[in-house]
């Protein structure tokens, strides 16, 4: 029988990287998360709201229906053991015309068939009484619906796959890999330190770069890879005291979930994402969207002061969908998809991403046989 270095090597130290890690180090497996940057989380899992997502909105049956809701569960939890703070402060999603009023049935349909717990739909008193300084015709509360420390988080990930004998190795990129005759494969890491080192399996969940890294594994065929786009979205930060305790979202937009409001672990106020589709990673926050951003927020907060907003910080998600096409579900592809044992790629883990990791976690552990 073949001796391997490693039972596993994941590619990609994100938050979904790290908790598919986790899940076969959990298995009694010895991994190895290689991380291309110098630190872990600092690609799109530090770029986003940190929100736990509730799984309202999602297909029936898809995949991030069913992992959103699995993989919050799981969190809180995790969250709990391993004191990584959050605030189950629950979300509000408003309408402030008659259009969107007709939406919140849709919505609420959708939630309950995906078993979303607590949801329930609030008149405009009922959500006034809540939060007093919104401007809403009527509203769904999910009060499952939370912010969280992901960096936290993602370190307490690497903690337990380090605990297991496992490693989380940054700066050292994937530079491809090859099928062993035997089975398994022979993994190339560049960076300082160039090496090569065996896997019995290999998982690539590299975020914005899913595309290239399975096009660097020899035999992957090319035809299953999706075309990727970059979906930006900017931030904005509220300069004073934050006017709900609530997450606020309006109905989702084509391709996202829209503008939102969160209160951060640190009591601040912040507004976005939006959504943009860009060529290149560029994280920059043009000032010239704030009029934008004051229009929309201005909806359901009619007294956001001028000049109140400050350009923050900007992320960019792997979308499997481009400008005006429908929003696909996640790829997560095993020897099903591309006929290579042992193999599992990620491709398109946006939203709900993080809030759904260790259930995406325990889902490539399936699909590896585990």
């Amino acid at each position: 029988m073949a001796e391997f270095d490693f039972d596993a090597v994941v590619v990609g130290a994100g938050a979904v990287g790290l908790a598919c890690g986790y899940a076969l180090a959990r298995r009694g497996l010895v991994v190895a998360v290689l991380e291309a940057g110098p630190i872990i989380g600092e690609g799109v899992s530090a770029r986003n709201s940190e929100v736990v997502h509730g799984g309202l909105y999602y297909p029936t049956g898809s995949l991030k229906a069913r992992l959103c809701v699995q993989g919050r569960r799981a969190l809180y939890a995790f969250c709990d053991s391993h004191k990584v703070a959050y605030d189950k402060c629950g979300k509000l999603v408003v309408a402030t015309n008659a259009e969107e009023v007709a939406r919140l049935d849709g919505i609420l349909a959708q939630a309950q068939a995906n078993d979303v717990e607590g949801m329930a739909h609030l008149t405009k008193a009922q959500a006034l009484a809540l939060e007093p300084e919104l401007n809403c015709d009527a509203a769904l509360i999910s009060p499952e619906s939370g912010v969280f420390d992901s960096h936290g988080y993602m370190l307490a990930l690497q903690g337990e796959i380090e605990a297991a004998g496992g490693a989380v190795v940054t700066s050292t990129p994937f530079e491809g890999a090859t099928p062993l005759e035997a089975g398994g494969f022979e993994v190339r890491a560049g960076g300082d330190e160039p090496t090569v080192l065996t896997a019995r399996r290999l998982i690539t969940a590299p975020g914005l770069s899913a595309q290239a890294v399975a096009a660097t594994i020899e035999g992957f065929p090319t035809a299953t890879i999706p075309k990727g786009h970059y979906g930006k979205g900017v931030y904005f930060r509220l300069t004073g005291k934050a006017p709900f305790a609530r997450l606020v979202y309006p109905p989702p937009i084509p391709g996202a979930l829209g503008t939102h409001y969160r209160r951060d672990l640190g009591g601040q106020a912040v507004f976005g994402p939006d959504l943009a589709y860009v060529d290149s990673l560029d994280y920059s926050v043009d000032p010239a969207r704030a009029p934008e951003f004051y229009r929309y927020i201005r909806k359901f907060w009619p007294s956001l002061p001028d000049g109140a907003l400050a350009p923050d910080y900007a992320g960019i998600r792997p979308k499997l969908h481009g400008p005006g096409e429908k929003q696909p579900d996640f790829r997560i592809d095993g020897p099903e998809a591309h006929g290579m044992a042992d193999l599992v790629t990620l491709f398109g883990i946006e939203s709900p991403g993080l809030t759904s990791s260790l259930a995406i976690g325990e889902e490539v552990a399936g699909r590896l046989g585990l």
